[in-house]
């Protein structure tokens, strides 16, 4: 499992000259966001040409890959429209998603017309959405075809409108953290924080939400509930996770030793776990691992918030996934 998943990352990897939030932008944000764009893109060039969803699985899990490497950042233009949630809507306890979707699967050609999707529920779009129509839990009742183009494209115009708006106009608020005519980051530091915070909960999601939802108690495991089970890919997500969030922590504070360690603890142990499901969440032995998976990535947090948060002069920052 390693060699892909640092085969996927590998445009966020290459070390920055120097260190702090600018880099973080120039190095880690800004090729996340146009890796997604194209990757987006191809996967909607492929639907054109066929529906068929042995075919088009290898080029939406590559989209789904490059869409992890930039998940954790919940700032900026990717939560204008609520693009974040339309990009992947996950959880979804009380299946929204399915719900939208039949009901979708049903109408008639107007409401997929681009204008028109774009108004549908976030729950009905993106990957979760086209999970459901590549990797069908049961057949479907109408012609798929149209939906999964309709649902390709849609991805589409989202990543490569936060690729735009990031490398057109938001990067550059960012970099003029502090600087008279910015009203959104009075100060570097402001700035700093914001990166930061992204960090910070990218962790807390890996481990309360990929690994916590699935654990749920030892007496009600739900491996059930693991992100993107259909497509085999709840493992991949947390390793992903992990190694872009370690990246992007290199490029902010490459000197927090103890932090790169412990992110490499918890990297090493996703890599070693042969569970792609968390199916072993309801087995003790195998949970045990998945237990220790999560409290590594527990670890890796406590110790970057008190070596990087210490170093930068930065706290935690409110952030747009709080709360949910």
């Amino acid at each position: 499992m390693r060699h892909g998943i640092w085969l996927a990352v590998l445009v966020l990897t290459a070390g920055p000259a120097r260190a702090d939030y600018p880099e973080v932008v120039r190095e880690r944000i800004l090729p996340g966001y146009a890796a997604f764009d194209a990757a987006a893109a191809a996967l909607a060039a492929q639907s054109a040409e066929t529906c068929a969803a042995e075919a088009l699985r290898p080029a939406f899990q590559a989209a789904w890959d490059a869409w992890i490497a930039v998940s954790h950042l919940r700032f900026g233009p990717v939560e204008d429209e609520g693009r974040s949630l339309a990009i992947a809507f996950w959880p979804d306890p009380k299946a929204l998603g399915a719900k939208a979707q039949k009901a979708l699967l049903a109408a008639g050609p107007a409401v997929l017309a681009p204008e028109s999707f774009a108004e549908q529920s976030v729950a009905a779009r993106g990957f979760s959405g086209l999970e459901r129509l590549l990797y069908p839990a049961a057949p479907f009742e109408a012609d798929p075809c149209p939906l999964i183009r309709a649902t390709a494209d849609d991805l589409a115009r989202m990543a490569h409108e936060v690729n735009e708006a990031w490398a057109d106009g938001f990067a550059d608020v960012v970099l003029t953290a502090g600087q008279p005519e910015n009203t959104i980051y009075l100060s570097e530091n402001e700035a700093r924080q914001a990166v930061f915070t992204q960090i910070m909960t990218g962790l807390e999601f890996d481990k309360d939400q990929r690994l916590g939802r699935p654990l749920g108690t030892f007496d009600r495991p739900r491996p059930e509930l693991a992100e993107a089970r259909a497509a085999g890919r709840s493992l991949r997500h947390v390793a992903l996770s992990l190694v872009a969030l370690r990246d992007m922590t290199a490029s902010l504070s490459p000197g927090a030793v103890r932090t790169m360690a412990a992110y490499d603890h918890a990297i090493a142990l996703a890599e070693a776990l042969d569970d792609p499901v968390f199916a072993g969440a309801a087995e003790p032995g195998s949970r045990l691992k998945i237990e220790i998976l999560q409290q590594a990535i527990g670890a890796a947090r406590d110790t970057a918030l008190a070596e990087v948060a210490g170093a930068l002069g930065v706290d935690l920052g409110f952030n747009a996934a709080d709360g949910d």
